[in-house]
């Protein structure tokens, strides 16, 4: 009889032979210091991941990460008058690595920051969350937990290279009750009623899909 690491190696090389695919669950994250592989981990981090609070679906969690990486962008460009980027990110900057960082270790992303050298870093339980979730990823023939660190690693890609055609679902907001307001999302924080932004951040409701992936995304009030 064979031993179970004899037929696992056998069902490999069985695969390999047969042109099948990998048996496991494939996850390619680029390094954490490249600007794909920083933003792949904010948007892996900021979403919540089976069994996980705030979770409801991948397609959900995918979604967050979607709106997530689309308020990183408004707040990277030109801001709808009058405001200014200093207001809304806390920084100058228009490089998305910039608007991340900006504030340091407990700024605008809580956990991503840069170092004393000016290196892109992360806390070391970002790192940790990571790490667990993709030993799950590999375990087994490919599910939910590598599809949603796989999508992350997509829309990264996509977002650096030009190419993301993700729609902004909040792009079209004109009114919020009767408080008037630019449309995007500006900010987001976890979906409890304590945290909000404040000042100038509008919160979408449920029926505006405001709430995704357990957190609550903000826009701005329209000033005329």
């Amino acid at each position: 009889m064979f031993t179970a690491a004899i037929r696992w190696k056998l069902l490999l090389l069985a695969s390999v032979l047969i042109g099948g695919l990998p048996v496991l669950g494939a996850v390619d994250l680029p390094p954490d210091h490249s600007p794909q592989g920083y933003v792949a981990r904010l948007l892996i981090n900021e979403a919540p991941f089976p069994g996980e609070f705030g979770y409801r679906s991948e397609a959900d969690s995918k979604a967050a990460m979607e709106a997530i990486l689309l308020t990183l962008h408004a707040r990277s460009v030109q801001l709808p008058k009058p405001y200014t980027r200093m207001q809304v990110a806390d920084t100058n900057s228009s490089n998305i690595l910039d608007v991340i960082t900006a504030g340091g270790q407990r700024g605008q992303v809580d956990g991503f920051f840069r170092d004393a050298a000016g290196t892109l870093a992360m806390e070391s339980r970002v790192h940790e969350r990571i790490d667990y979730l993709e030993n799950i990823a590999r375990q087994g023939k490919p599910g939910r937990f590598a599809r949603l660190l796989n999508y992350a690693v997509e829309i990264s890609n996509q977002y650096f290279a030009g190419t993301l055609r993700v729609v902004d679902r909040f792009g079209s907001l004109t009114y919020i009750g009767s408080i008037p307001v630019t449309g995007g999302s500006y900010a987001w924080m976890t979906n409890q009623p304590k945290f909000h932004p404040k000042g100038y951040f509008v919160k979408i409701p449920d029926r505006d899909y405001g709430a995704l992936g357990g957190n609550r995304f903000f826009t701005l009030k329209r000033i005329d």
